[in-house]
């Protein structure tokens, strides 16, 4: 485990309240860079909520969420990437008729017209050979296997430069070999000085993947352990 002085994330009090439901109450998290941090829990325990937080989806009601030592507001996912934190949803935000390319540069920052998909692909390509995650990158995504398509959307992550990266349930959806390839995939991210979030339910994989676990319980933290 790295050892680490200041956290590159730090949440602080994060309170969150739907209808009827508290879904985070006074959340203190912090994110170290080179790190996997596990937000273990049952469903409905808080951990996707205060991820999509810090991923820009939702504002929290209280509490400061602080990158590099600063306090900041999260407006929305585009700002979340600009500041270097993207998410891998547990139900993927691709167009099914889209390409890998056109799926990766949607949304961003600058005139459509003036995209160089062609640049684009090129550097996906080097991105996906680098990290071992090749995938058709001119097919409609939705002709796609579950696990390309994940494959996609960490690609994403890594051409909009995040450091700070968040996995939902990633396993929920692939095979035990796609899973294994998957935690290498995270290590080797990791290695690079990335911190990295792995929300899951399952005890084995928070055990078997990560440096730092936090539990979570009805909305609240309830321990963190190495």
């Amino acid at each position: 485990m790295n050892d680490i002085s200041q956290p590159l994330v730090a949440l602080r009090g994060i309170c969150k309240t739907f209808p009827g439901v508290n879904a985070n109450q006074d959340v203190d998290l912090d994110l170290y860079a080179g790190q996997v941090h596990a937000l273990l829990g049952e469903n409905g325990a808080g951990k996707s909520t205060l991820m999509n937080i810090l991923a820009g989806l939702y504002r929290p009601d209280a509490g400061q969420i602080l990158l590099d030592g600063q306090e900041t507001t999260i407006l929305s996912p585009r700002h979340a990437f600009e500041l270097g934190v993207g998410m891998v949803h547990q139900h993927f935000m691709l167009v099914d008729s889209f390409t890998a390319v056109e799926n990766i540069v949607l949304g961003m920052a600058g005139p459509a017209l003036h995209i160089d998909l062609n640049a684009a692909e090129s550097r996906l390509r080097a991105f996906s050979q680098q990290y071992g995650m090749e995938v058709p990158l001119n097919v409609p995504v939705g002709a796609l296997t579950v696990g390309q398509r994940q494959r996609i959307e960490i690609l994403r992550l890594l051409y909009r430069q995040a450091n700070i990266m968040i996995f939902d349930e990633p396993t929920a959806v692939l095979t035990p070999q796609e899973a294994d390839t998957l935690g290498a995939i995270v290590r080797r991210l990791c290695g690079e000085g990335k911190a990295v979030v792995y929300i899951t339910h399952k005890l084995r994989e928070a055990l078997t993947f990560s440096d730092r676990i936090s539990v979570l319980r009805n909305g609240r933290l309830v321990a963190t352990l190495a």
